[in-house]
């Protein structure tokens, strides 16, 4: 059991559902591999609002995660299990052979002193990483390449997880948790396994404040604002607010956004589900 209700002592916990903690081993992070996280509060450059409900929330310092996996051929050993503040995963801290350490996203299940390696050669057990031409079809998969030497860009959050259903001789075609079927280059490495914390989702904060605490600031409904702030603000009384829409006019219901046109959408085989 990941999960754990509290007891009602406060109004905030009584329908608080928290985490636990069990599989962290240490809450300390390694200091060299940690940098300084500066706060933007939503602004640019310029001071302008680019995004609406950010600000605030505890101060963190950032855990530098390998996404690359490009120490090859080189087993590593696998320290400590800890928090990551910055993700909803937790992180694994490897010790190589050769001296080194790294932070990668911790697979599920994996433990401390369990041996991971990173090669074209390696055996596709949980940890590993690897080409996915390499890997036997129906394999699940993580922090999973989208350009080769990029890095992970896909199924990296809490209890995610992807499967490599089949490949040809230059593609791998790759279901992704949202449904979507899309090829892949076969030289884009990918992790084996799921993402660590798959009881992230059945969390419940039990109050606003702690929302604040993740340096999320309130919501506020358009159709209460005035007129001036939003198009569906105003009226007499109580009003609908007619057509749904973005603070800018866009409509909010439906509307295809996304650019076909891109290069990326030719390597969808089937977009992901629709309501």
């Amino acid at each position: 059991m990941a999960t754990k209700q509290i007891k009602p002592t406060t109004p905030g916990q009584r329908h608080r559902i928290a985490p636990v903690f069990d599989e962290i081993t240490t809450d300390r992070p390694v200091k060299s591999l940690t940098k300084g996280l500066d706060k933007s509060g939503g602004r640019n450059n310029r001071g302008r609002m680019t995004m609406r409900r950010r600000g605030g929330g505890h101060k963190r310092k950032y855990r530098v995660i390998d996404f690359k996996r490009d120490k090859r051929d080189i087993p590593a050993k696998v320290q400590t299990i800890e928090y990551d503040p910055n993700r909803t995963a937790r992180i694994a801290l490897l010790a190589y052979a050769d001296g080194e350490k790294r932070y990668i996203i911790a697979p599920n299940k994996l433990k401390v002193g369990d041996t991971v390696i990173s090669s074209e050669t390696a055996p596709p057990d949980t940890g590993n990483a690897m080409p996915m031409i390499k890997m036997p079809p129906g394999t699940f998969i993580h922090n999973v390449e989208l350009n080769p030497g990029k890095g992970a860009q896909l199924c990296r959050s809490a209890g995610t997880v992807a499967q490599m259903v089949a490949k040809t001789d230059k593609y791998v075609t790759v279901k992704l948790p949202s449904g979507e079927v899309r090829l892949v280059l076969g030289t884009c490495y990918a992790t084996v396994g799921a993402t660590s914390n798959p009881d992230h989702f059945n969390t419940t904060l039990g109050k606003a404040g702690r929302s604040r605490w993740l340096g999320r600031r309130p919501k506020v409904r358009g159709v209460v604002m005035n007129p001036v702030d939003h198009p569906m603000g105003g009226g007499e009384g109580r009003a609908s607010g007619g057509h749904p829409r973005s603070p800018w006019g866009q409509s909010a219901k439906g509307k295809k956004t996304r650019n076909r046109k891109k290069l990326s959408s030719k390597f969808i085989v089937r977009r992901r589900k629709t309501k």
